[in-house]
């Protein structure tokens, strides 16, 4: 049987509180993304802490390997289409779902709604126990832009709704995507904008080591502008891919050598090569660690063009790394810029506007190292304990709200295996 064996935060017969105890569940955690850098982070943070947050996934994919991660071995694993480096697979559920009963979470959280995510709300559904969550990918968005049908992107935005009606609560990564969560049929009230946070100890401007770019094949003179994430057309870089050879012959009228370096792979990856053979563009595929930490560093200027994230996880770290950004006008990333300050909020569908934003800030060595300082000030506020704080209270508050007595005993729900 798997069932609620005592009441939450039931830590004694006295009725003395134990500490909370929740279990994340995710399709993520060996990829190369913003999303997967979060939930580590939360991890960490967590362990740091003291408090329980254990992290269950299925993946073939290398993880940290840390006590509070937990990675059961697929049943079956293959790659997701259109996305070779990416996997989808189908989880061992009877397992996930007997762990889940051992541990005896007071919270589920589910990270991303696949398979291992249906795991993390059956879960919640067998142990009663109160369901949340971050919204991190807009895949309407995504289909949209991948497949180009209006169909796909309805069915998707009706299986998102399905999906997410389910939770108690659900964190927004930004301001903008409140109002498509409530457009999905998510009442307002259920939602949570989430502080954004950075590790502000990994990311920061005093990595900074130009002898870097030696060992990519770089000029070591040039200014180095630098884009970080998926490459796939739903990062809006075709527009990177338009703007670039213009923005790269103005800044050399004015005598400025410029190199674009693009970090990450994707499906995009072979058509923008193409595209831009000739023009000073390094492919350096996924870096990690310190050599990631280094690179942002030693760049000048970062671009993210996306119009479908829901943050921008990168566009936090170059900023703290002290590079200026420039980001569209449409999705999270621009919540977090400070227009004119750390960097420029442009034009999603136009390549001139950023083509002349690229050169002009490829050419003033001024404005790139003011906004660069900026960008590393106001870094200071999106500390990663401050977002964690917010992120564990929000799943205590949770708990409140559906179990108001903490020695009260939960109804026994037996269900079978």
């Amino acid at each position: 049987m798997i069932e609620r064996r005592s009441g939450a935060f039931a830590g004694d017969a006295a009725g003395r509180a134990r500490p909370l105890k929740v279990m994340l569940f995710t399709d993520t955690l060996g990829d190369v993304n913003g999303v997967c850098r979060f939930i580590l982070n939360m991890g960490e943070q967590a362990a740091a802490a003291g408090r329980s947050l254990k992290i269950v996934t299925s993946t073939r994919l290398k993880v940290p390997d840390r006590p509070h991660i937990v990675n059961f071995e697929p049943v079956l694993a293959t790659s997701m289409p259109r996305y070779d480096n990416l996997e989808i697979v189908l989880p061992p559920l009877v397992r996930m779902l007997r762990h889940a009963d051992a541990e005896q979470p007071d919270v589920i959280h589910v990270s991303t709604p696949g398979p291992v995510g249906v795991c993390g709300l059956i879960a919640a559904k067998m142990l009663r126990a109160p369901v949340l969550g971050v919204y991190h990918t807009d895949f309407p968005a995504y289909v949209e832009h991948l497949f180009d049908d209006e169909v796909y992107t309805q069915l998707t935005s009706r299986a998102m709704s399905l999906f997410y009606r389910n939770f108690l609560k659900i964190f927004s990564r930004s301001g903008d995507y409140v109002q498509s969560l409530e457009a999905l049929g998510v009442p307002r009230e259920r939602l949570i904008p989430l502080t954004p946070g950075v590790a502000l100890d990994t990311f920061r401007p005093d990595f900074r080591s130009p002898r870097i770019w030696s060992g990519y094949g770089t000029l070591g003179d040039s200014v180095k502008v630098l884009y970080v994430g998926r490459v796939s057309v739903e990062k809006n870089l075709p527009l990177l891919t338009k703007a670039w050879p213009q923005a790269r012959r103005t800044a050399a009228a004015r005598g400025a050598a410029a190199e674009l370096i693009v970090v990450g792979d994707g499906p995009y990856r072979a058509p923008m090569q193409e595209a831009l053979r000739g023009e000073g563009v390094h492919f350096l595929g996924f870096r990690h660690g310190a050599e990631l930490s280094r690179l942002y560093a030693s760049s000048d200027l970062f671009v993210f063009p996306s119009v479908t994230d829901t943050l921008g996880q990168v566009v936090l770290e170059s900023q703290a790394s002290g590079l200026p950004v420039l980001v569209s006008d449409r999705g999270g990333p621009k919540e977090v810029v400070d227009e004119g300050i750390t960097g420029f909020v442009l034009p999603g569908e136009r390549p001139g506007a950023w083509a002349d934003a690229i050169s002009r800030l490829l050419v003033d060595r001024d404005l790139r190292q003011r906004m660069g300082r900026s960008a590393v000030t106001r870094s200071a506020r999106f500390s990663l304990r401050a977002c964690f704080e917010q992120f564990w209270e929000a799943h205590e508050a949770a708990l409140r709200e559906t179990v108001p007595d903490p020695r009260a005993p939960a109804p026994r729900a037996a269900v079978a295996q």
